[in-house]
């Protein structure tokens, strides 16, 4: 019998933030396989369930999906740890494949788990805790109210006329992967006259250096960094 590929969030960094669901469907599986841009590369989603999983009897599965401009290169990677997860699941064993936050948010396993299905294996998505509710949970910020309307993109260089057009659509704006372009969103929002007290960062939530606060030209955050922009209403 084949086995199965499970997509499961482990949250934003807090492991107690793990769901039930998840902890469950990761103990049940035979291996744990994590992404990584790096061979050898430390994987935060692995040290996040550990504190909460006993992984000493799973084998441990490093996928590594290269970050390269070429889309014909990814490819390859991505079907090269397809590859492996498959001979794994046809030698009846289930994987359990980490990421951080929830695997439909910006999550290496949608971009494989359809091909995975067209291979002929069953798959299945556990959803986690986002990092932008997480984040503002904790700043005690409202993400949208009554009828408010919420846009999500992701900060880049060739993505910040999406960023602009999120800012003058949309009361509240979560900008993720913003951690390389905060001066770019400072600059939209003078542009725009949105005050950058209107704006808070979320960055590095659940973990060691997590920092929530304003936004400050010249101030550098984490690699997980995300603002969330509250044109209206509150905002810390």
């Amino acid at each position: 019998m084949k086995g199965m590929l499970y997509g499961i969030g482990v949250g934003p960094g807090d492991s107690e933030l793990l769901t039930l669901k998840a902890k469950g469907a990761i103990e049940r599986c035979d291996i744990i396989a994590y992404p990584v841009k790096k061979a050898g590369e430390k994987s935060t989603a692995l040290e996040i369930i550990r504190p909460v999983v006993d992984v000493s009897s799973k084998e441990i599965m490093e996928l590594l999906f290269v970050m390269d401009p070429s889309e014909e290169v990814r490819q390859e990677y991505r079907d090269a740890a397809m590859d492996e997860m498959c001979a794994a699941m046809e030698a009846g064993k289930d994987v359990a494949m980490i990421t951080l936050g929830d695997p439909c948010v910006y999550s290496t396993f949608m971009r494989i788990c359809n091909d995975v299905r067209e291979r002929g294996y069953d798959t299945e998505v556990v959803s986690g805790v986002p990092s932008f509710c997480h984040g503002a949970a904790k700043a005690g910020l409202p993400l949208m109210l009554a009828y408010e309307g919420l846009a999500i993109v992701p900060a880049s260089e060739e993505n910040m006329p999406k960023v602009s057009v999120a800012l003058d659509d949309f009361e509240n704006i979560v900008i993720m992967k913003a951690f390389a372009s905060i001066d770019a969103i400072i600059a939209l929002m003078n542009e725009k006259g949105i005050p950058l007290e209107c704006a808070t960062v979320m960055s590095n939530i659940g973990m060691d250096t997590e920092y929530i606060g304003p936004l400050v030209a010249g101030r550098k955050y984490g690699y997980f960094t995300t603002v969330l922009v509250k044109k209206e209403g509150s905002r810390i």
